[in-house]
């Protein structure tokens, strides 16, 4: 009895380093920040009071319970995020359509956050829409 061959392996065209380095880079920030967001408690009323000071006006400082509700949202939106990330690249580098298409629109969406995102959004893009990078990512 012989065992099965494996399926040849296309090779990974270069430019797909454009795409998957920013979203490694990504996925590292929001997996810090989603490990910092248990003592950021407090940091949500100085903020508060630092508004209420650059306005001049009075703002009512959050509730404990409603500064925790902040917090486990803050937790499930970041937590999605971070697993989108991880998704995307995994099947970017499967050479999956969606992954494609998934990062395309996270390039696009890192463009509104300026400087850095800007520029790792404008290097997902030009990656994800190399015509080798297109090919590879045709399942």
């Amino acid at each position: 009895m012989s065992l099965p061959t494996p399926p040849p392996t296309v090779p990974r065209p270069a430019r797909l380093t454009f795409v998957t380095t920013p979203l490694l880079i990504a996925l590292i920030y929001n997996a810090l920040s989603l490990l910092t967001l248990p003592f950021s408690g407090d940091t949500i009323n100085d903020t508060v009071r630092q508004l209420e000071a650059a306005l001049g006006s009075p703002v009512t400082p959050m509730s404990p319970e409603l500064v925790t509700t902040v917090l486990w949202v803050s937790f499930f939106i970041t937590s999605t995020i971070v697993l989108l990330l991880y998704f995307t690249r995994q099947a970017l580098l499967e050479g999956r359509s969606w992954g494609r298409v998934s990062s395309i629109v996270i390039g696009v969406l890192s463009l509104l956050l300026f400087p850095i995102g800007t520029v790792l959004g404008i290097f997902m893009l030009i990656g994800a829409f190399d015509k080798d990078v297109q090919a590879y990512a045709s399942k």
